[in-house]
Formats: structure tokens, C-alpha cells, sequence
């Protein structure tokens, strides 16, 4: 066997000896922007390569002859470049944009470099009508299948069958923990600064870890490095503005992109004089980048984002003043170094310094003025995570049938899951109970991208993963393994094999993705949650119409998921401030999920979009909850069905629509109540005074479907500055009630029975309109 190898080796050697490498960046022209994911193919031949995700490309070509490489994308112009490897083996290329090609951005995955990846170009997220015309990354996210919104407004994320705590959401490859505005109602990524995204919800290379159900990669725009520009929009809530340019023309550039809400301005003449809430949240995205050599580049980027909710009461009379105020302030923050450095033509290194905190305050104070003595008490509870992290990756490109990626990665948890604080003002007296835990989390990975033939590829790597938490040491190895084999000329087939470990929890007092969701790390009653998936598909390409039609199965396991016991809550206050441990509140379970995903797409033509269908199951089993029965948790919807269409009339105007279908949500209803205490006396008429609520089995009760109907129409005209645009947007057009929760309600009905006990829905969003200008310069 090592006689065999050595001769595979040489004869390797021999062959590859005789080739000559060219490599270099591949940027948007106009802006010098890399671009990630173009094809560089040569003319007369069938070898090809792709940009990496950071514009970089390697390919390997027999020495002392010319060639013409053709370099296509999406959306941009196809050009050559004629060389002589004689003589070149660097070439850096500019795309221009193709305007007329636009309506051909779509959904795409590219299977031949990485397997399990759907991109969404920044272009068809605009199109997409949203809530009050907020273009969300996250929003469009759920509009694919196998991906389950939490319930009406929230972005939260389950993806096939996973919790929304199972994504890994990378903004520069930073992770943010909380990505949501406004209670969940908008995410926390302005369109405007992001340059591209990647979705993976199975088939994960080795490179990503520390999530089980799927990676959301997210890349900021670099900076125009050629001349300024912006970009923005007024809305009804909220407003944005984008600016970029170059600070070295040609050599570096910087964006710095914000947006805020003005719900607390528009709100506050309307409140009362001693009563008011106000609410607002905003974002800043900055990212400045230099290039260092014709092989170095330095790029440093930030985001800070910020929510606060404040409410303020005050009650007056002859004896005393009353003043109440409760604040709720929750934010992210990340920074990023980030260095790319090609060692030679075959080899690219990445490496990344990073920075990520979250944190969550709710605090309240109470105070009491009589006869000049003032009185009163103030309590807060916060939580925070914070993470610093260095990793470095390395793409090497040993010839063109093979892509090597391997690095390592470490990060430092500093989780506060709980600081309660108490203050007794007239007693000028104060305590507080903290808890703290610092974990490190590290991993080493490789993995290949290996063109068999040209039926035949591979994506197959290893991750070995370990934690270091509460005095325990972990080490996991994670096999990954894609396949997929092209059967015909339009059909494909593929399969992929992935195991997970994840070192951090969510603990959810409510499923629907609120920023009082607090994350918690790995102990030793928590242990590392852990999954593995498969997966089987099929595709088939119908180029005459462009369409595309895929169907893929799934099926998961889980393990160590964690949840509540029975009526604990994290932010349970026992007596006072003495120490309640969250660990003493929670119990382990398993779950499995799986199902069938179908997804039609058109890709080109004046109509554009995609139909996706999931039928998928998901079950939870806890030896503490439910009497150890299996039950569905909320997030499980056996039926999700999604449409989603653009049609562009003309240049200035496009009509776009989607229409969401979901069985409903699993709940805990009520189911009917008994009654504990009659207080004649207190209540003449005979009512009851307290009542206890019987729930069922857990998640026994299936709330009803949901569907909503969105509707918009773009209209844009060109200026002599640059562009502007109107949108008119509806949300849920047909003002479907969709459940939000479900409470009993008692009705007097002395005509028939007395009284009448029944189980009332209440909804949150009817037909919303709205109204934004946007603009470019």
C-alpha cells in the first residue's frame, strides 16, 4: 500500500511539474470591490475554478502556451483576458455590472466548489416586500424551505427542527448572539451594508462550527475605493443612510452605514402628561480596508447596535407623588481585524482577530415623596455575553480538481447570566448576587473539495472541536462528508453526512426569539448540545424556461437540548437578593426531526422568484417534562409553503408579492379552569374570584394556520445625481387574523346558560401599509 502511494505521489509530481499556476483577485469595477464566487474558466478547456470569499482565485494550466481565461458572475459583465504563462502569473480582473441582467439574480447554489450553500444576493432581498418596507436579511431567510419563522413579526429562526439558538449568524466573521430590533420584529443587518450572504442548513464544511442547524455568513460591503457614494431611505419608522469612498483612491476605502427608528419622536406628543413609553433602536455599521501590497490586504469593521425601552408613570394626588420608571436596554457590539495575505500562487491565508458582546439590562425604580420624606427602591437584572476570538484559515489549490481548506480557531466565553441588584433607598442599603463563568472554546479543521470527474465531486473534511467549562475539559471529533454526482446533463443527485457540537444554551421563557432569551454556557448539568444530520436530494434544471426544481430529504438527531423544568423562569426572584442558581431550573432532553423540502425556482425573465414546500415533523422528549412522553414543541409546523415572486413591467416598474402558508404552532392552551375561591362579599354578583388553568398535555393544542399575503411595487427613475425610488408596500394584504396567543375568556350570557367560559385568539398585525423613499448618489 505505501508502494502505491509513493508512485500516485510522483507520478503527481511529474505531471503537475509541468503546469504553470495563475492566480489573483477578481473585483467589481467601478468600486474595486472583491467579488466572491466567479467562475474562471479557460477557453477550450473544461477546467475552471472559483473566487474564494475573498475574491481571491487559483488555476493551474499546462506551461508555455497562451490562453483566453473567461471570467463570468451573476449580474456582471463576462470578459477575457488573453495571457501568456510564459511570462504571467498574476492577474487581477474588474467585472463591470450588467444592468440589463439584474432581473437574473436568484437564489444559487453552487455545488461544484461548496456543497450545501444558498447565496442571496443583497438585489433579491430588496425585492422582497417586508414590514413596513424594512428590507430584512433574516426575513428572507424564512421564506426558504425547511427554514420556520417563530410566530407573527419575529425573526427568530428554526431551521429544520433545530432552535433559534442552533444558527450561527457571522457578520464579518464575527458572531452576533441576539440579531433582533424591536423585540424580534426587525433583525438587526442593514441591507445596505451587506455585500453578500450565505446560507447553509445541512451539508456544513468542517471550516464552520459551534451550531447544529445551520450558518448564516454574512459579509459587509468594503468601501467604494474609487469615488464617494451613498445610498438610503426614509420610512415610515425608521430612516437609513449609507456612504462610502475612497481614503487612498484605488489603495483603501471605508463605509460607515446608519439607521434609527423614531417611533419614541413620533409617539411622545401623543402620550399622556404623567404617562409616557418610549422606544428606539438603532445601528451603526463602519468597515474601513487598505490594500498593503499587491498580495496584502488589512480591513477592519465594526457594528454597534442599541435598543431601549423606557416607560414612565407618575401619579399625583393630595397626599403624596407617586414616580414609577422600568427601562429595558438591550444591544450587540462586534469588531473585527482581519488580514488576507497569499503566500504564493496556490496558497491563501485569512486571519481574524474578533470581538462580539451582547448584553440585556431591565431595570425599575420606585419612588414615594410625602410630607417631604422621600422613600423608594430600585432593582435591575442584566445578562451579557462577551467573546474574543483569533482564528486563521488557509485555502491551498494544489491543482484544479482539488481545494484544500484547513485552520484553527480560539475563543474565550465570558457569560453573566445573571446580576440581580437590589437598592433600598430609605434604608440607604444595597445588595446584589452576580454569576460569572468563563469558558474556552477551540478546534483545528481540514477539509477537500475534491472533483472526481466531471460527474463526480466531494466535499469531505474533519473538525476536531474542544471546551474547556466549569472545571471540565470536552473534545469532540465532527466528521463532515457532501456528495454529489451529476447524472445527466440536467439532473444531479447529492447526499451529505454532518455532526455537531455546541458549547452554549438559550434559555426561552417564551419561543419567540424576545431579547429576554438569555444565553447560558456549558456545565456540568448542561452538557454540550450535539446533532447529527443527513440528507438526500435531487435536482433537475430546465434551461429553456429557467427553472430549476429540487427536492431534498432530511433527517436529525439531537442531543442535550435543554429547556425549563415546569414553572421555572430565569428571571424567577426568590427572596430579596440571595442566590438562585438558573442551573437548578433546567433539565436535558433529545429530539428528532426530519422531512421533505421542495423548491421551484425561475431564474431569469421579466418574472423571477420561487414555490417552496416543507413537510417536515419535530419532537422534543424530556425525562422532566410531559411525564417523559414525547411531545411537539412550538416551532414544529408539519406543512410551510412559501411563494415568492417579482415581475418587472418595465425599467421604473416592478411588481413583487409573496404568500406564506404555515400550520400552526404547538402551544400549551388553556384547556378549561377550576376554581379554587368564592368571595361573595368582595364580588356581589357572584363572580369567581381566582381560578386555576388546566393546560393538557404539553403542546397538545394546535393553534390555527397561518397565512398572510405581502404586496409591493417599486417605482424608480434615474436623476442627474442618481437614482430614487418609491415603494408602496402591504403587508398581510388581506388582514388575516393570525393567532398570537390563545387565553380563556368568561362571557355572562344570562339569556341561555349563565356563564360562558371560551378559548379566545389574540392577533397581533392587521393590514399594514407603508410608504418608503429610497435614493442613491
Amino acid at each position: 500500500m505505501i508502494r502505491i502511494c509513493c508512485i500516485l505521489c510522483f507520478l503527481t509530481t511529474s505531471i503537475y511539474a509541468q503546469v504553470t499556476t495563475i492566480s489573483g483577485y477578481v473585483r467589481e469595477q467601478g468600486s474595486l470591490e472583491k467579488l466572491p464566487g466567479v467562475v474562471v474558466s479557460v477557453e477550450g478547456y473544461s477546467q475552471h475554478t472559483v473566487s474564494n470569499t475573498y475574491g481571491f482565485y487559483s488555476l493551474s494550466l499546462p506551461r508555455d502556451k497562451n490562453y483566453t481565461i473567461l471570467f463570468s458572475s451573476v449580474g456582471y459583465q463576462k470578459i477575457e483576458k488573453r495571457v501568456d504563462l510564459k511570462i504571467e502569473t498574476f492577474l487581477s480582473v474588474e467585472l463591470p455590472t450588467n444592468v440589463t441582467h439584474l432581473d437574473e439574480v436568484t437564489i444559487k447554489d453552487r455545488k461544484l466548489t461548496e456543497p450545501g450553500v444558498t447565496r442571496l444576493p443583497i438585489q433579491q432581498i430588496k425585492l422582497i416586500p417586508a414590514l413596513l418596507g424594512e428590507k430584512d436579511v433574516i426575513k428572507a431567510l424564512q421564506l426558504l424551505p425547511g427554514v420556520q419563522k417563530a410566530t407573527e413579526g419575529f425573526t427568530a429562526l428554526y431551521v429544520r427542527g433545530g432552535g433559534p439558538d442552533q444558527n450561527l449568524i457571522l457578520l464579518d466573521e464575527a458572531p452576533v448572539y441576539n440579531a433582533n430590533h424591536l423585540f424580534g420584529l426587525f433583525s438587526t443587518f442593514n441591507g445596505d451594508a451587506i455585500g453578500n450572504v450565505s446560507f447553509w442548513k445541512g451539508g456544513f464544511p468542517a471550516r464552520y462550527g459551534g451550531r447544529l442547524s445551520s450558518v448564516i455568513d454574512l459579509k459587509m460591503k468594503e468601501g467604494n475605493k474609487e469615488k464617494f457614494h451613498g445610498e438610503g431611505g426614509i420610512g415610515l419608522l425608521s430612516s437609513r443612510l449609507t456612504v462610502e469612498g475612497p481614503i487612498s483612491k484605488g489603495k483603501s476605502s471605508y463605509l460607515i452605514s446608519a439607521r434609527r427608528s423614531y417611533f419614541d419622536l413620533i409617539s411622545k406628543p401623543f402620550m399622556q402628561k404623567n404617562t409616557a413609553t418610549l422606544y428606539n433602536f438603532f445601528d451603526i455599521n463602519a468597515k474601513s480596508n487598505v490594500e498593503l501590497s499587491s498580495k496584502d490586504n488589512l480591513y477592519f469593521s465594526g457594528y454597534f447596535g442599541h435598543d431601549k425601552l423606557v416607560n414612565n408613570e407618575e401619579s399625583i394626588n393630595s397626599a403624596s407623588i407617586v414616580q414609577t420608571k422600568s427601562k429595558l436596554i438591550w444591544g450587540n457590539a462586534t469588531g473585527t481585524l482581519r488580514w488576507n495575505h497569499q503566500l504564493n500562487t496556490k496558497l491563501f491565508a485569512n486571519t481574524t482577530l474578533f470581538f462580539t458582546n451582547f448584553n440585556f439590562d431591565l431595570t425599575e425604580d420606585f419612588h414615594r415623596r410625602r410630607d417631604s420624606i422621600s422613600t423608594g427602591m430600585s432593582t435591575s437584572f442584566r445578562s451579557s455575553l462577551q467573546d474574543w476570538g483569533f482564528k486563521t484559515d488557509f485555502d491551498y489549490y494544489p491543482n484544479n480538481f482539488h481545494t484544500i481548506k484547513s485552520g484553527f480557531q480560539f475563543i474565550r466565553h465570558r457569560f453573566k447570566p445573571r446580576i440581580y441588584a437590589f437598592e433600598d433607598l430609605s434604608q440607604k442599603s444595597s445588595e446584589e448576587n452576580t454569576e460569572k463563568y468563563v469558558s474556552t472554546e477551540y478546534s483545528i479543521y481540514v477539509e477537500d473539495a475534491f472533483k472526481i470527474s466531471n460527474q463526480f465531486d466531494f466535499n469531505g473534511g474533519i473538525r476536531l472541536t474542544g471546551l474547556k467549562s466549569d472545571g471540565k475539559n470536552y473534545l469532540f471529533f465532527e466528521p463532515r462528508l457532501t456528495l454529489n454526482y451529476l447524472l445527466a446533463e440536467k439532473w444531479s443527485i447529492s447526499a451529505s453526512y454532518s455532526r455537531g457540537n455546541q458549547f452554549i444554551h438559550l434559555l426561552s421563557n417564551t419561543g419567540i426569539g424576545l431579547s429576554t432569551d438569555l444565553w447560558v454556557p456549558t456545565t456540568r448539568q448542561t452538557p454540550p448540545q450535539q446533532a447529527d444530520q443527513i440528507t438526500a436530494g435531487i435536482s433537475r434544471k430546465f434551461p429553456k424556461n429557467g427553472l430549476v426544481f429540487t427536492v431534498e430529504s432530511f433527517r436529525k438527531w439531537l442531543r442535550n437540548i435543554i429547556a425549563y423544568r415546569e414553572g421555572a423562569s430565569f428571571l424567577a426572584i426568590s427572596d430579596g437578593v440571595q442566590e438562585l442558581k438558573w442551573k437548578d431550573n433546567v433539565t436535558n432532553g433529545k429530539g428528532w426531526a426530519y422531512g421533505t423540502e421542495f423548491l421551484l425556482q425561475k431564474n431569469t425573465g421579466k418574472l423571477t422568484g420561487w414555490i417552496g414546500y416543507t413537510l417536515s415533523w419535530t419532537i422534543h422528549q424530556f425525562d422532566d417534562l410531559n411525564n417523559g412522553k414525547r411531545f411537539f414543541p412550538r416551532y414544529d409546523r408539519r406543512h410551510d409553503i412559501s411563494i415568492v415572486g417579482s415581475y418587472k413591467i418595465s425599467e421604473k416598474v416592478r411588481l413583487s408579492a409573496n404568500w406564506l402558508y404555515a400550520t400552526g404552532n404547538s402551544i400549551s392552551a388553556p384547556l378549561s379552569y377550576s376554581f379554587i375561591n368564592y368571595d361573595f362579599s368582595a364580588n356581589p354578583t357572584g363572580g369567581v374570584i381566582n381560578t386555576i388553568d388546566y393546560l393538557g398535555s404539553r403542546n397538545s393544542f394546535r393553534a390555527e394556520a397561518y397565512h398572510r399575503l405581502d404586496l409591493s411595487v417599486q417605482l424608480l427613475k434615474k436623476k442627474r445625481w442618481g437614482e430614487r425610488s418609491w415603494e408602496f408596500g402591504l403587508y398581510n394584504a388581506y388582514s388575516r387574523k393570525n393567532p398570537f396567543y390563545y387565553y380563556l375568556k368568561t362571557r355572562n350570557d344570562f339569556a341561555e346558560k349563565g356563564q360562558r367560559t371560551e378559548l379566545v385568539k389574540k392577533s397581533l398585525f392587521p393590514v399594514i401599509p407603508s410608504i418608503t423613499y429610497n435614493f442613491k448618489f
